[in-house]
């Protein structure tokens, strides 16, 4: 478990997978948090969500594959969101990080930032990574705006790269280093 001011980070356990499910077929969070993805996500079966889980539980391999955490509120003790780091590079220290808050009651209020930094944490100073990085589309201002709030800078743009209801976005891409963290958080 990974400890925050305000969350604690838990691994993914077979308890989440309703909550997980749940967020997964909110259309409208989804198409915040996921962009033109969101499609491949709405939808699914719960005994989809069950049967990933399962493949990977007895194949997974942290720098293959990262690690999904379960949010929990510390103030309440429930499940908020998810988040995630993936993608890991052992040469260039570097990983790609993602989350969604899926109980809209806790969106505004630090839980995000925390989240970030809690993850951040993690990955700078236990795997002692270099970079950190992530993407969103650009319609989403509320994470843009959680992004560079944390420390993320812009780093490149893919034109119209994301479609999301009905119209194109530009995907935009970010990144954090070690020393930046270090800088944000004195």
């Amino acid at each position: 478990m990974l400890k925050g001011r305000l969350v604690d980070l838990w691994p993914v356990s077979r308890k989440d997978l309703e909550n997980l499910h749940t967020w997964a077929n909110d259309e409208s969070l989804t198409f915040l948090s996921s962009g033109s993805e969101s499609a491949n996500q709405n939808n699914n079966p719960l005994e989809a969500l069950q049967a990933q889980y399962e493949k990977n539980l007895n194949s997974h391999h942290l720098w293959e594959h990262g690690t999904v955490f379960i949010v929990y509120s510390k103030a309440t003790q429930e499940p908020i969101g998810k988040c995630d780091y993936r993608n890991l590079n052992p040469v260039t220290r570097a990983a790609e990080i993602g989350l969604t808050i899926g109980e809209r009651d806790y969106w505004g209020r630090g839980y995000g930032k925390d989240i970030i930094y809690t993850l951040l944490n993690h990955l700078f100073y236990t795997l002692n990574l270099e970079r950190v990085q992530l993407d969103t589309w650009s319609g989403n201002h509320q994470a843009l705006r959680l992004y560079e709030k944390t420390g993320f800078q812009r780093e490149g743009r893919l034109r119209r790269n994301e479609f999301v209801q009905g119209s194109y976005y530009d995907t935009i891409l970010m990144g954090i280093l070690k020393s930046e963290f270090e800088s944000s958080t004195r």
